[in-house]
């Protein structure tokens, strides 16, 4: 094997060769960067026929996502399995404390891990990067780990900025894709998760990009934050690329456009990823 040629290469490798000597591997497959190139590490090092890319169906992922996970998917040449997974007969998941994100990936290892044994696999890996992990506050990283699920990126050292830079040279699609963490971290805690408050976020969010788009106004990040009831009304929080928050606060007719709540606010800070962990009053408590 030749030199490498730079540290964004040696990690690469060093991705790469996680996988080394495996029969087989399924990657738990969300449609975004972190899981992407985690499936092509693995496509490198196994060849297509020994890797299957899962995907979990389930009303918290939105449509526009699964279809591009597909897409990606079949891009590589790997089976891609979609099995259904019911987050919303877990408690936890419902109750929607601190703690979500444990049920949600519990029920997600849950399912994949049976599958991949049907399937004559017995690594089930996720896309948790070196970022993640030290973030702290991570309950579905504990779950996934309790379970037997594995993290590459994590083991080998790739930060965000790494996954993103291995995407470009690896000429992916995923490169640049922004951040699309499930609809139900959209749902402000306490605030009981249900079917129809996931298809209303989701819903919402598709509109008011749309409606953005046709105005001249395409934004790169967007959440409607569902804060349940305030003052007896069904809030929406709207948070949008903070360069735009000035041009949507300046036409209330885009902001119309989010329907199915009694009231809706911009929030004029712009798009913060996990926001709503910005209202838990001890996270550490939940780790």
């Amino acid at each position: 094997m030749p030199l490498a040629s730079s540290p964004d290469a040696l990690l690469e490798e060093r991705l790469v060769a996680q996988f080394t000597g495996l029969p087989g591997v399924l990657v738990a497959f969300s449609g975004g960067v972190d899981s992407g190139v985690v499936l092509a590490a693995a496509v490198r090092a196994l060849g297509a026929d020994r890797v299957v890319a899962a995907t979990a169906v389930s009303p918290s992922l939105p449509a526009v996502e699964r279809a591009a996970a597909h897409g990606f998917a079949v891009s590589l040449g790997v089976r891609h399995e979609q099995p259904r997974t019911d987050e919303l007969a877990r408690e936890g998941y419902v109750a929607n404390a601190g703690d979500r994100c444990f049920f949600c990936k519990a029920e997600l290892v849950d399912v994949l891990t049976p599958l991949a044994a049907r399937l004559g696999i017995a690594d089930v890996v996720t896309g948790t990067n070196a970022d993640d992990v030290r973030a702290g506050f991570r309950p579905g990283i504990r779950a996934a780990t309790e379970r037997g699920a594995w993290a590459p990126l994590a083991r080998a050292g790739l930060t965000k900025d790494d996954v993103r830079a291995a995407a470009r040279r690896w000429d992916l699609p995923l490169a640049d894709k922004p951040a699309a963490a499930c609809l139900a971290s959209r749902i402000a805690y306490g605030v009981p998760v249900s079917a129809q408050r996931l298809a209303r976020v989701e819903a919402a969010e598709t509109a008011l990009r749309a409606a953005l788009a046709d105005a001249g106004l395409p934004v790169r990040d967007l959440r409607i934050r569902d804060l349940g009831a305030v003052a007896g009304q069904e809030t929406a929080r709207v948070e949008v690329d903070l360069a735009r928050v000035a041009d949507l606060v300046a036409r209330p007719e885009l902001v119309a456009r989010v329907t199915g709540f009694d009231r809706v606010e911009v929030d004029r800070r712009g798009f913060r990823s996990g926001s709503m962990n910005e209202l838990l009053p001890d996270p550490v408590r939940y780790r």
